[in-house]
């Protein structure tokens, strides 16, 4: 019975899908069935031919190998591996390469021969590289083919670099690269410019040869393509649904990338639920939605027929379901978000008491806070309310390089027309313009250009706070240590900048957090600002009385918004509280036009925040609740 109810929740999936509470625990099953394959190999005297991918989707299995190999014995003495790709043009000592990446990840930690290590050449000339793959092709063959084949998952559905538009009989080639590839690998590169437009890639083909496949995929990020992947038609338009066609194939997935299959997302269409009460608000949403209809128009006959007749039964009649999650819905929406002094606050988001409430706003960058919350920023302080904002990192590598000389320039005229001399100023600027015009791409600056950078956008973030309404001495810098060291180290350590907060936290006492919540690049530095201000609370909340009634609100950027079914809080913003949001966002002068990190999304940031915050209202209205111009929303944060 168990084995056809697993059976029923995964009928959309067209291939076997195995997914792990987190990545760390999926990268380690992984690393361990390579390890066994290995020692085999080992005991049967033969050698075991691995094909491998970089990314950082895999980084975990080979820190887990590494791992083993240093403290289990594992031995790689009878490994050959075949690396997926490579970008074209590539010299293999640049840090972009992925030679370089798999020494630093893997080869130079484990006893593996030199020579049984195979990654495509990207310093060939073009004229030899048709005969170069189909000698690669034929070397795996001679090595008895593929016993495992590690994939990741571009965002265009990518494995290997075979783009949209790959057969699913490709071999290894030259190809090119799609352009949301390239976009999705501007940082590496220091901008899209300097991104490769062609790479060598095993083709499809090659990979279903390999006696096991795994496709491993972690975070929301990914969870809208591994759905496609997963339970797509299969298309050249996604390559990696061709996998539905082998028989050796396994994704891996920790539960965010898995979160948008049916039987996580929708589940009540594959099983009998636990009608939870958020599954509940979840459901009705979706129902009113893909029967267009508002929330108190649906009824029982709509249940019936979209998978939720059980819950019509347990709980209904329909209407009843319908008033009680219209009303749970209205009753996010305030325009009071420190809360309504003197209210009845059992049906409000925020408490009413205290009525002035001690408020900080934590932003990653020097923006994030107007681009995400400046309606409800700014309302908080004409509401009286005690509201600081900390700066959490500099933002200084999202500055253009021609706005640095363009400032020093203007500060060198004006010293100079108050009659100071400039003559170690002019020195230093000859020395970052000479720097400046023979920068690598993604070379680390000058510690003078950095700092100029930072000054910036500093003059910016205290004129957007200003125009919100900020005093001086309510407008925190944290220059958190860990941006900086970030630039030469991997995963810095973050115990300095915890300590840092926690004072900020005890010098204010808050009653009210607001922190980033965009957790969907589990390598951002919004994720990053938030674990360190979440860790800051948690130490705090084990000694300090007043962080009983801290509450911890999460807003989210300029890219995405929450789900509706997970709002707790909606403030309504006017067409005039549009308008001061969005001066405020100019205030940002240099992000502003084209900024340099603008993502895959092209409109400025202000449109983006607009059109985000317009789409959540249509999202309130079209369930049937009233019409406002904007609304921004928020997530309360549950400690344990």
């Amino acid at each position: 019975m168990k084995r056809l109810n697993l059976l029923e929740e995964t009928r959309y999936e067209k291939l076997p899908v195995t997914v792990f509470e987190n990545k760390e625990i999926a990268s380690r099953k992984v690393a361990e069935r390579i390890a066994a394959i290995i020692r085999r190999k080992q005991e049967a005297g033969e050698m075991a031919v691995l094909g491998l991918a970089t990314g950082a989707t895999p980084i975990g299995v080979y820190e887990e190998l590494v791992r083993m190999h240093k403290e289990e014995g594992l031995s790689f003495q009878n490994v050959i591996t075949f690396n997926l790709d490579e970008y074209y043009p590539m010299k293999p000592k640049s840090v972009q390469s992925y030679v370089y990446f798999m020494k630093e990840h893997l080869f130079d930690h484990v006893d593996i021969k030199k020579e049984n290590i195979n990654i495509p050449d990207g310093t060939l000339p073009k004229d030899e590289i048709h005969d170069y793959c189909l000698r690669y092709e034929q070397k795996i063959t001679d090595a008895g083919g593929l016993d495992f084949q590690v994939l990741g998952i571009g965002r265009t559905g990518h494995i290997g670099f075979n783009e949209p538009g790959s057969a699913p009989n490709s071999g290894t080639r030259l190809v090119t690269l799609d352009d949301l590839t390239r976009r999705d690998a501007s940082r590496d590169f220091g901008g899209k410019e300097n991104v490769p437009t062609k790479a060598i890639t095993m083709g499809i083909g090659t990979i279903f040869k390999a006696r096991e496949i795994v496709l491993m995929a972690w975070s929301g990020k990914k969870a809208p393509i591994i759905k496609k992947a997963v339970e797509g038609s299969m298309s050249s338009d996604v390559p990696a649904t061709f996998l539905q066609n082998s028989e050796n194939v396994e994704f891996v997935l920790d539960k965010d990338a898995a979160s948008e299959l049916t039987r996580f997302d929708t589940p009540w269409l594959v099983k009998d639920c636990q009608w939870e009460p958020a599954l509940v608000k979840k459901a009705v949403i979706w129902l009113s939605k893909t029967v267009n209809k508002p929330i108190l128009k649906l009824t029982d006959e709509d249940y019936n027929n979209h998978g939720m007749a059980q819950l019509a039964v347990d709980q209904g009649p329909a209407y009843d379901i319908n008033i009680h999650i219209f009303n749970k819905i209205q009753h996010t929406i305030t325009g009071w978000p420190g809360g309504k002094p003197n209210a009845d606050d059992s049906q409000r988001p925020e408490r009413a008491e205290p009525a002035k409430k001690r408020v900080i706003i934590f932003s990653p960058h020097p923006d994030d806070d107007v681009i995400s919350m400046g309606g409800t920023f700014i309302r908080l302080v004409d509401q009286g309310h005690d509201v600081h904002v900390a700066y959490q990192t500099s933002g200084n590598t999202a500055i253009w390089d021609h706005d640095v000389l363009r400032y020093v320039e203007f500060t060198i005229d004006f010293k100079e027309s108050i009659g100071e001399d400039t003559t170690r100023l002019r020195e230093t600027y000859e020395r970052m313009r000479v720097f400046l015009e023979t920068k690598e791409p993604n070379q680390l600056d000058l510690k003078e250009i950095l700092d100029v950078k930072g000054f910036i956008r500093k003059s910016e973030a205290i004129a957007g706070a200003r125009y919100a309404g900020l005093e001086d001495d309510h407008i925190h810098f944290q220059n958190l240590p860990f941006y900086e060291r970030g630039k030469t180290e991997k995963n810095p350590d973050t115990e300095d900048d915890i300590v840092l907060t926690m004072e900020l936290l005890q010098k204010v006492k808050p009653h009210q957090v607001f922190a980033a919540g965009d957790f969907a690049d589990p390598h951002g530095t919004h994720i990053k600002c938030f674990n360190i201000v979440h860790e800051a609370l948690v130490r705090l909340r084990k000694t300090e009385k007043w962080t009983k009634d801290c509450w911890l609100w999460l807003y989210r950027g300029a890219w995405h918004e929450f789900e509706t079914h997970e709002i707790e809080m909606a403030v309504p913003l006017s067409p005039q509280e549009v308008e001061r949001k969005r001066m405020a966002i100019f205030q940002h002068q240099s992000q502003k036009d084209t900024p340099v990190f603008p993502g895959e999304d092209q409109r400025e940031f202000w449109v983006r925040a607009e059109e985000r915050n317009r789409e959540t209202a249509l999202n309130y209205h079209d369930l049937g609740l009233a019409e406002y111009e904007a609304m921004e929303a928020f997530v309360r944060w549950k400690f344990d």
